[in-house]
This record gives structure tokens, sequence and C-alpha cells, in this order.
């Protein structure tokens, strides 16, 4: 049930492609200062929900509600209503140096020294990214072109901070730093996090609440521990078999 904190509303959202129905009639939430997870097989229509409410695809019928009103039509306007997503994949900008990443980011602002401000932020969170600050993105290892692309995201202050599959490609020593900073920002930020993580284990232990979408359809929801301790999560996801 949504309340007055609600930031995020999917309501009966549907995303076709072609004659292909990707989103079955998908309903969530997210409220302010929560972590959300959604966890699912490949294919089941996780990152198509992200897009859907990153308004890069639009949904054939539903609606998305951020802040109480219905999110823009344009990606960019999106970004500037405070909702950005870090793609699978990070897809930053391979020619381009990491300030020169971290300040595309900010492409919605004009706020210079509010900007700056941010700069020192992130380096103070990802002190690798200071030391790589002039190197071009594509030389950065996958780690840190992870952080890089998470950095890049927050340079648009957003509201919401939508993560694709962070972890993919990652050895499990970078997976840990980097989910340590995903927490720090939500714990001493304050900052609403909506992750799709392959990981499931590691994604419930996080969250405060998620979902579980399965070809197209939220198929179970409650809070990170106890779909941690579900049978049928433990048997489709953990690898549990009772």
């Amino acid at each position: 049930m949504s309340t007055d904190s609600t930031l995020l509303e999917v309501n009966q959202v549907e995303v076709h492609y072609g004659g292909i129905r990707a989103l079955h009639g998908v309903s969530l939430h997210v409220n302010q200062g929560e972590i959300v997870s959604v966890i699912g097989a490949n294919g089941a229509g996780k990152s198509t929900l992200l897009r859907a409410i990153a308004s890069v695809h639009r949904p054939s019928s539903g609606t998305i509600f951020f802040e109480g009103v219905p999110v823009p039509k344009a990606a960019h306007r999106t970004v500037r209503a405070g909702i950005t997503l870090v793609p699978e994949g990070r897809r930053i900008f391979a020619p381009l140096s990491v300030r020169q990443n971290l300040l595309a980011g900010a492409y919605t602002r004009t706020d210079k020294k509010e900007i700056d401000r941010t700069l020192e932020g992130i380096y103070s969170l990802f002190p690798i990214l200071k030391e790589r600050l002039y190197q071009r993105g594509g030389t950065l290892s996958g780690g840190e072109q992870q952080m890089l692309a998470v950095a890049r995201a927050l340079m648009s202050h957003p509201k919401l901070l939508m993560l694709d599959e962070p972890s993919l490609g990652l050895a499990p020593v970078v997976i840990d730093a980097l989910f340590e900073r995903i927490v720090r920002l939500n714990k001493e930020m304050g900052l609403t996090i909506l992750l799709v993580e392959q990981n499931a284990s590691l994604a419930l232990e996080l969250s405060h609440r998620a979902y579980v979408l399965e070809t197209g359809n939220i198929s179970l929801e409650g809070r990170g521990q106890d779909l941690l301790a579900d049978p049928r999560v433990q048997a489709s996801y953990l690898g549990i078999i009772h």
C-alpha cells in the first residue's frame, strides 16, 4: 500500500516490443529513502521496467507517477525531474576522460558552484576516480568503469537512482566495494534507490523491500529479509533446495 512517503508509483504498466508483451500489468512502489530491489531470471523484464520508468521506453498502458505527478514522456525531462538510470553495461563515454564523463552527467544543471560541490562529494565517495580524473574512461578497469557510471548518474543530483545489474562482470571484492558505497548513499545521504540485480542474495540482504519479476509479472513482494528466507525464492534464485 503506497503512502504519503511514496516517491515512485508504477500502476499496471505494460510494455510491448512489436507484438511481444514484455511487461504484463506490473505494479510497484518505492518510498522515500528506501532501497528496493527487483530480482528475476534473465528475460523477465527487469531492464524493460527500469527503462519504462526512465522514459526510454513508452508503456503501452498503465501509469507511472513520480512525486505524485506523471513522469515526463522524454528521457531528458525525466532526468530533470530527478530520476537517473545507470544502465546495464555501464555505457560510459570511453574516449572521454573521467572528468568529462562526470561533467556529462550534469548536463541538465547550470549551477556551477553546486556542480563543483557534487564533484567534491563524488571524489570523497570514489577516491579512485579523483586519481584517474584525466584518464580516458575506456582505459579504466571494469570496476572503475562501474563506479564512474554510478558517479556520472549522481552528477544529475537525482532523487531516485536506478541501477541495472551493477555487479555484472565484476570480481567479488569489487562488488563488495561498490555495494558498500550504494548503501552509504542510502544511509548517509538519504538517496532512494531502485535496484535490478542478478545477485539475488546480495540484493535482498541490503534492500528494505523487494519484488520478484517472472516473465513480465510480479510474482512475489515483501521485505528483503522475508524474501531471502522464502523457500520459493531460495529454490529459484539462491540455489537452496529444501
